[in-house]
């Protein structure tokens, strides 16, 4: 785990930090901007520092485009182990349903992957060690604080950790281009792994070759493939659609 500490940025990835009970050691806001009672509240019962700055400096020291007034320096977001992200379903009674990202490296898919994860009741998050993205700020503004709730595992050799889930009873299901079956006609229920590929090159030959399945989603116009987040939000979503988790 990074021992460094890092940037919140933005009001509700700030809310989300300390509503969660992360260490927030300083809370950064503009100058004259009366609005963030509520999080000076919740930093000073946090022990925070609180500094009121000219918006020029939170600018310098902003890492994303939006900061919105607000910046909190907490600590480093941790990462979990696979077997946390399983013990977490059996805690709740439910089948696993985890997410796997096969070199995903762009922070704002993996920050919009983790807020849809989130609201679809996903029990965790894979990610690799080598040639992807990490938790970083961009990641947390982007997820709109859905990394403070959603456990994120980082892992040397991903096709290792795909057959410790199939070990674990998980079916495998990669999101793959021309293949005959789509994500809609695939029965995806019980306990289940979802792999979403590199943006560029989608899931890696070995991922492919362990993968119980492969499902397609089906493509009209001219363009191959979606956004890897807006594919893993079908793909997600269709699963709890068929485990018919609302009414």
């Amino acid at each position: 785990m990074d021992t460094s500490e890092y940037q919140v940025e933005g009001r509700n990835a700030v809310l989300h930090a300390l509503q969660s009970g992360r260490n927030v050691d300083k809370l950064y806001i503009a100058q004259g901007d009366r609005s963030f009672g509520n999080l000076i509240a919740l930093a000073k019962a946090a022990g925070a520092v609180i500094s009121q700055i000219p918006r020029q400096r939170l600018n310098q020291m902003a890492t994303t485009p939006k900061h919105q007034g607000v910046i909190a320096v907490c600590s480093p977001m941790g990462y979990v182990e696979v077997g946390d992200i399983l013990a977490r379903a059996r805690g709740r009674g439910e089948d696993p349903f985890v997410i796997a990202l096969d070199s995903l490296e762009d922070p704002h898919n993996l920050g919009a992957i983790l807020r849809t994860a989130n609201a679809a009741g996903v029990h965790g998050v894979i990610i690799t060690k080598h040639r992807s993205v990490g938790l970083n700020s961009t990641v947390a503004k982007t997820s709109a604080g859905a990394v403070e709730h959603t456990p994120v595992a980082r892992v040397t050799n991903l096709s290792q950790t795909v057959d410790q889930l199939k070990n674990a009873g998980l079916w495998v299901y990669g999101a793959a281009t021309n293949v005959a079956e789509t994500y809609t006609q695939t029965e995806m229920k019980g306990p289940i792994c979802l792999v979403i590929g590199n943006e560029g090159v989608g899931i890696s030959k070995r991922i492919v070759q362990i993968c119980d399945f492969l499902v397609s989603i089906p493509m009209r116009g001219e363009i191959e493939s979606l956004n890897a987040s807006v594919a893993a939000a079908l793909l997600m979503y269709e699963v709890v659609r068929q485990r018919k988790v609302f009414p």
